[in-house]
């Protein structure tokens, strides 16, 4: 019995390195989805998994988490194209966060774990006719991602929020 235990645990340590192992070669970074950007004022449609969060959630009528992903915009006062540079230089200063594209009214990130280093795309959009900053985020692998996105764009919100 004690054999056993022994090698189970050997075999048990011997995956959790190799993962950490192919997460640290960038192995379990995936590829960035098609389709981002912002296209007929939406951006991309939520991840049909519970892995992202969407301000137009709503607007994916149908969508398998239309209503899991559904998260609030980003509200700003004053000008627009000001608090997308504002944000801009929030997101920045994030550890494990690169932004990508940046434009006036756009600006797309990428931002890693840092123990398997798993990367989430996330987008903020100035929709003028709202007057907010639409977003999304979402894992690019896995079906579940705990609520990181969620907890993520929350503190970004209240990181944005606070002068």
């Amino acid at each position: 019995m004690m054999k056993w235990l022994r090698r189970l645990s050997v075999l048990l340590v011997s995956i959790v390195v190799l993962v950490i192992g192919a997460g640290q070669l960038g192995l379990l970074a995936g590829k960035p989805p098609g389709g981002l950007d912002v296209h007929d004022g939406l951006l991309a449609a939520p991840s049909p998994t519970p892995n992202s969060v969407s301000s137009q959630a709503d607007r994916y009528p149908g969508h398998p988490q239309a209503n899991y992903a559904r998260i609030d915009p980003l509200r700003y006062t004053g000008d627009g194209v000001a608090a997308v540079a504002r944000l801009a230089g929030l997101l920045r200063q994030m550890e494990r966060t690169r932004i990508v594209e940046q434009r006036t009214d756009y600006i797309r990130v990428e931002f890693q774990t840092p123990i398997l280093r798993y990367t989430d795309d996330a987008e903020f959009w100035l929709d003028p006719s709202a007057g907010v900053i639409q977003l999304r985020s979402a894992s690019r692998i896995g079906k579940s991602d705990l609520g990181t996105n969620r907890q993520r764009i929350e503190l970004i919100r209240t990181l944005f929020t606070t002068p």
